[in-house]
This record gives C-alpha cells, structure tokens and sequence, in this order.
C-alpha cells in the first residue's frame, strides 16, 4: 500500500499565491494525499479561495502566533506516515509525491528526503534554478543550503524532535533540520526538481535580516560548540558551493541526470 502524506500549508493574507500552491498539491497524481491549510484569520479573501474548493482540502482559519505556530498546529490534526510544510508561496512540481513516497519505500534507512529546487518570480515565471550535490552533514551545520520546500520526512522524526521551535521566526527551518541530522536522522537529496520557491518582495526573508543573522549565530553557537566568524563559515562552505556551481554547470550542459 502507498505511504500516506500529509502536506500541511500555513498561510496569512497569502491570497494571490495560495491557489497556486494548493492546486500544486491536489494535482499530485498519488492516491494518499492528507492535505491541511492552516490560515491565520486572513482578510484578503484567502477564506472564499479556501471554500471554493469544496471537500478536497481541509483547512481552519483563526488567529496564529505565526508559521512555526500554525503548522505545528496543523501536524496535531493529521497522521500521515510522511510529513511535509508548503509555504503559501511556493508550490509542488508534478510527480513529487509518488517519486519521493517511492524513494521512502525502497530506503527504509533514509529518514529525511530533499532535492533541487526552481526559483519562480511573483507571477510563477521561473527566474533561476538550484542544482546541489548530495548530501554535506558537515557543511549543514554552518550554513543552511537545504531547500524547505523541497524536504519531506518520515514521521518517526517528528515524533522525534518536533515541534517546530515558534521562538524563530527565520531559521526555524534550519533548526528543524540540524535537530534531526544531531539526533542520528539519516537524509538524503534526490537527483530530482522538487518543487518551485517564489522569490518576491514580500518575503519575510527579505527584510529584519538582522534578526535572522541572530538566529543563525545562535544555531552555529550550538551545533558547532562556538560561534564562528563570516570568514570561517565561508572558508568551510567554499567547497560546497564549488561542488553547486559544477553540478548546475553540469546540468545546464544536459550531462547530470536528475
């Protein structure tokens, strides 16, 4: 029997590109799709676009603490044996769901699966591509190089490590991941695009960078013992972006295969 999925989508006034996502998720052609939008009380009619389709989502719709707040939430009301977050902005390639559920079935040793990603603009176009090389445990843990959209894992590591730690507002996903990869977890990319991530000006990422560069000092604080300096983490992830640049030169020549 396929693996069951849940996918679950927090959202807060995300309207004009919530539809994209959702119907990037209910076009999945796999057959166990447990689907929750978790929406923070919006008022730019995110509610209707949530009605309007019917029975073949879930969603709740009231006031949040934020992201890491709502899907946490969202994961207490679903019970998929894989799990994953799709942020309202980005979406689901075609095929993501059976390929990725196929990898889990033939690895039972493999906890935690990701892969390439594609940049799109506001308007879906895309603008750029994210090609990586397999997996750098070492390199994780002074920069967070793994697509969010893109990671899918297997419930025994929610079960594990969750929640998501709601005190972070921008490395939330980092910390999600290095508390899995410190807690023995075992992840591997897939030579595959997995999913689109939106790039535009109202991304919380975009601005109070500040805040997400004190997060990031305090994760490094903790999984490295110590806090590095600008010039140490760019001498330990060079390699890696070495190793980027010709996996995507590669791929752009049609050599690598996906």
């Amino acid at each position: 029997m396929p693996l069951s999925v849940s996918v679950i989508t927090p959202s807060y006034n995300q309207g004009r590109f919530l539809e994209r996502t959702i119907r990037s998720v209910l076009a999945q052609d796999y057959p166990r799709i447990e689907y929750l939008v978790m929406d923070g009380g919006s008022t730019d009619g995110t509610v209707a676009l949530l009605e309007s389709f019917g029975g073949r989502l879930q969603f709740v719709s009231a006031p949040d603490n934020g992201a890491a707040d709502a899907i946490n939430r969202g994961f207490t009301q679903v019970g998929g044996e894989i799990m994953a977050y799709l942020n309202s902005d980005d979406f689901l390639l075609p095929g993501t769901l059976a390929y990725v559920t196929r990898i889990f079935l033939a690895r039972p040793d493999i906890d935690v699966v990701y892969g390439h990603r594609i940049y799109v603009d506001q308007d879906g176009r895309e603008i750029g591509r994210c090609v990586l090389p397999p997996h750098d445990s070492e390199v994780l843990k002074w920069a967070d190089y793994l697509p969010q959209e893109t990671m899918f894992w297997r419930r025994r590591v929610w079960d594990r490590i969750g929640p998501i730690d709601d005190r972070l507002q921008y490395a939330l996903d980092w910390d999600f991941i290095l508390r899995a990869q410190a807690a023995g977890f075992k992840f591997l990319r897939a030579p595959r695009f997995l999913a689109c991530f939106r790039v535009h000006d109202e991304q919380k990422t975009s601005a109070n960078m500040h805040v997400g560069q004190d997060e990031m000092t305090k994760l490094r604080r903790t999984h490295l013992g110590r806090e590095p300096t600008q010039k140490e983490i760019g001498l330990v992830i060079q390699p890696y972006l070495s190793r980027q640049a010709r996996y995507h030169w590669l791929s752009e020549l049609g050599v690598l295969r996906y």
